[in-house]
């Protein structure tokens, strides 16, 4: 008997939509199902690292990108969506091939809106019921919960209840039964290891925040007696280096490399995104968060885990070494050990 193919989609901003997909793929594998995968850019590249011996096809592009003012990116946001709706439009009518061609049995979205067809069963996957804009949330939350609607089922990869990750973001005052919360998403595994570094510090995100970020870190802590891994988040086949210091750079780790080098640091020092959120609660790390700027969701995240006394944060403009100082004052992450079973969640299909 064939194997059951089941598309999975990730949006290519940032690489966290795509490592959450990846203990779904692997949970599809596991189950007896055939993922066939589809992503654009950094993510595909990701995708096609982590899944070398399984399809993967190349959506459009929703080419969003960072302007340096951080205040402008929601209405640069607002003046691309004309073009973005068009992208949305070319990849439903891509999905609608790649369902063809390689009969396709069931899709699996994360927050690709277009990535849906009637004739499935669709799931969207996302943290964010509800999307933080400013004086505009009411109206970006309303529009994402339009396209939610679309898709049969909704898979929150959060803690149901009030002990949660996402707060606001993936919690509504009224319930509905297609939303189903399947627990944080890690590729991430805790393992007891000895401590080898005191800060890992990981870069992501678009540009040219990213890039501000890396620069003001390294200034930072290049004269420090600190040890220090230094992961810049990007992929390059060029290797940055810098001489006489204890600051090991690497471009970018995969899988198992970067599980073994979440696990033997002291603390993280990170973005405030989501996906890097679930992944130091799977190991119970100690982190310090820096949001990327103009971005409502991180802002409001790395606010929300330090009045819960689980991890400091600062703007990026303000950082500097003393802000450090307080780590231990904070709890670090606990992990409740909240799973949904795969199979189960799979039986849609």
């Amino acid at each position: 008997m064939q194997k059951k193919r089941i598309l999975v989609a990730a949006l290519n901003w940032g690489l966290g939509h795509a490592t959450r997909c990846i203990p779904i793929i692997k949970a599809l594998l596991k189950n007896d199902y055939e993922p066939v995968l589809a992503s654009d850019g950094d993510a595909l590249r990701l995708l096609k690292k982590e899944f070398p011996h399984i399809i993967c096809l190349e959506l459009p592009s929703y080419n969003i990108k960072y302007t340096e003012d951080p205040g402008n990116l929601k209405w640069k946001l607002l003046f691309d969506s004309p073009r973005i709706l068009n992208v949305i439009k070319a990849e439903k009518k891509m999905t609608q091939g790649i369902i063809r061609d390689y009969q396709i049995s069931g899709i699996i979205s994360d927050n690709r809106w277009g990535v849906r067809n009637k004739q499935l069963r669709c799931v969207f996957i996302t943290h964010q019921l509800q999307v933080l804009s400013g004086n505009t949330t009411y109206f970006s939350s309303k529009i994402q919960q339009k396209y939610i609607e679309k898709f049969d089922e909704c898979w929150v990869p959060d803690l149901p209840g009030s002990k949660n990750l996402s707060g606001i973001l993936g919690h509504l005052k009224t319930e509905n039964s297609a939303i189903k919360y399947i627990g944080p998403l890690s590729r991430i595994e805790k393992r007891s290891l000895p401590i080898v570094y005191d800060y890992l510090i990981i870069l992501s995100g678009p540009e040219p925040q990213r890039s501000f970020l890396e620069k003001r870190l390294l200034d930072a802590f290049k004269d420090t007696e600190h040890k220090i891994l230094f992961i810049r988040g990007v992929f390059s086949v060029e290797e940055m280096s810098l001489k006489n210091t204890n600051i090991n750079i690497r471009n970018h780790l995969y899988g198992a490399f970067l599980q073994q080098a979440m696990n033997s640091c002291k603390y993280v020092i990170a973005r405030s995104g989501y996906t890097t959120i679930m992944d130091l609660y799977k190991i119970e790390a100690k982190a310090f968060f820096i949001p990327t700027p103009g971005q409502f969701e991180q802002e409001y995240l790395a606010e929300r885990l330090e009045k819960l006394g689980i991890a400091p944060h600062c703007k990026q403009e303000n950082f500097s070494l003393e802000k450090l100082e307080n780590l231990e004052d904070f709890s670090g992450f606990s992990n409740f050990s909240f799973e949904y079973p795969f199979r189960d969640l799979f039986t849609l299909f």
